[in-house]
């Protein structure tokens, strides 16, 4: 009998990979191992679930671990893998019974990203916070809240990391709250918290937020931010969380803004370290190298998610792109391949998406410095059009970015912003660009026309006709 599949990992990655394994391979053994208690869980709703939008924290669950092992998976939460013997096939894992060994036939590593703080000072203070995980969401919406918010009894006391929920929930709620980064979570986590009447200050290094989303979606969102109340602090760089044992304030260039609670959300980094010393390679991302199959460097040993790359559906190169789609959709291709149907893992083009409160911004592929450094002659234009019929009530300006490549046309990545219905669209520009088209078969795409959803010309046709007319001339 083949030794058991293991896989790192409980999360998206780790489970997808873990559940298709057992329906197509009913006979093989798979184990789970999972460093902490939470499992199968949507960290993209944390935000949400900050603001309040989602009652529970349990609702954020896809499964619950009794329900994965009844899909015949055995799952080991609290266990981390600590070592990998690749000549051997034995993992060394630290449980709550001590140090095991556990041997593999194929394995999965999944082991995710952590938040990065370094290097700022001062996030260890009471009152900062990163938002990665479960816990460290259920801890800031007790920290702004009333603790009667948070009901014990409604989250299995296996999961949820009690005492820091109680701390900081028996703190005063701040007035005022400083979010260090203007990705994803920066934005998100302005318009969360800004529902409880704080005082948001949102600090970003660079000149605009939002960077991968371009220059023309990140004005539309500042401006948006600053008309819900959101101050914005561009090219400015936080130095410092001030405070004794709780923060205080913030520190830039000199300056001091006063703050009783710091969230940091300056990137993340992939748990990549455990297979440092292993024939298992890094890329130059420093997530694990992996091939069109998701398998490492070593044979039958894949990775997944957020710890690994991926090849990216432009440039055909090894990228390190962190989103839950690609998680789930490789974990699952794993899963089928580990089963004995080898399965491609498919490319990923960085498509996403992003609310800032009414407003909605997507992107997809390369924008235009991108492009250019990736070695492509880019051309690209931005329309601003309308998102319905313009006599059809709740129509929106809907602003969309295409780029394409000057020689041969070849639809190179986009972006969109706007209010209604605006993040959606960016899955034509994703779709056409995963199929190779050029802006010529973008603009002739046969698109849905009715007056509540669309105007005859769709915003996604309207800039492709433009960039191509700018091509022919």
């Amino acid at each position: 009998m083949a030794e058991p599949f293991v896989a790192i990992g409980g999360d998206a990655a780790g489970l997808s990979a873990a559940s298709k394994c057992r329906r197509e391979d009913p006979n093989r053994e798979v184990i789970v191992f999972e460093k902490g208690s939470w499992v199968s869980y949507a960290h993209c709703g944390t935000p949400y679930y900050v603001k309040g939008e989602i009652e529970d924290l349990t609702d954020l669950l896809s499964l619950r671990p009794d329900e994965i092992e009844e899909r015949g998976i055995d799952l080991r939460r609290h266990h981390e893998v600590v070592g990998i013997n690749t000549t051997e096939q034995v993992l060394r894992v630290e449980g709550p019974d001590g140090t095991v060994e556990q041997p593999y036939g194929d394995l999965l590593i999944a082991t995710g990203a952590r938040a990065v703080t370094d290097p700022i000072p001062g996030c260890d203070l009471d009152g900062a916070f990163t938002l990665h995980g479960l816990d460290s969401a259920a801890a800031i919406r007790a920290h702004v809240t009333d603790p009667d918010e948070i009901d014990p009894e409604a989250v299995d006391e296996s999961f949820v990391d009690r005492d820091r929920v109680r701390r900081n929930a028996s703190m005063a709620p701040p007035d005022a709250v400083a979010i260090v980064g203007g990705g994803y979570v920066g934005v998100e986590m302005a318009e969360a918290l800004s529902a409880y009447d704080l005082d948001v200050h949102l600090f970003q290094r660079g000149d605009h937020v939002l960077p991968a989303f371009g220059a023309a979606v990140a004005e539309e969102v500042e401006d948006h931010l600053r008309k819900r109340g959101v101050e914005l602090h561009l090219g400015t760089e936080v130095e410092r969380i001030d405070g004794d044992d709780r923060v205080s304030g913030v520190e830039h260039a000199g300056r001091r803004v006063d703050v009783e609670m710091a969230l940091v959300g300056i990137g993340i980094a992939p748990n990549a370290e455990l297979v440092d010393g292993t024939p298992i390679e890094r890329g130059d991302s420093g997530a694990i190298a992996t091939d069109e199959y998701a398998e490492t460097t070593l044979d039958g040993v894949y990775a997944a998610g957020d710890c690994a790359e991926a090849i990216h559906a432009v440039t055909g190169a090894p990228t390190w792109v962190p989103l839950g789609l690609t998680a789930n959709r490789v974990g699952r291709a794993v899963g089928t391949t580990v089963a004995g149907d080898r399965t491609p893992v498919g490319a990923v083009a960085g498509t996403a998406a992003v609310k800032a409160f009414e407003l909605e911004a997507g992107r997809t592929g390369l924008l235009e410095d991108e492009a250019r450094e990736a070695g492509f002659d880019p051309m690209s234009t931005t329309i601003t059009a309308g998102s319905r019929s313009g006599y059809y009530p709740g129509a929106e300006p809907t602003s969309v970015t295409l780029v394409a490549d000057g020689g041969s046309g070849r639809l190179l990545g986009g972006s969109i912003v706007g209010k209604d219905r605006a993040a959606v669209r960016i899955d034509t520009v994703a779709t056409a660009l995963e199929a190779g088209m050029t802006i010529d078969e973008v603009e002739r795409l046969d698109l849905a026309y009715a007056p509540p959803f669309s105007p005859v010309w769709d915003p996604v046709l309207v800039a492709a006709k433009v960039l191509a007319g700018e091509l022919a001339e």
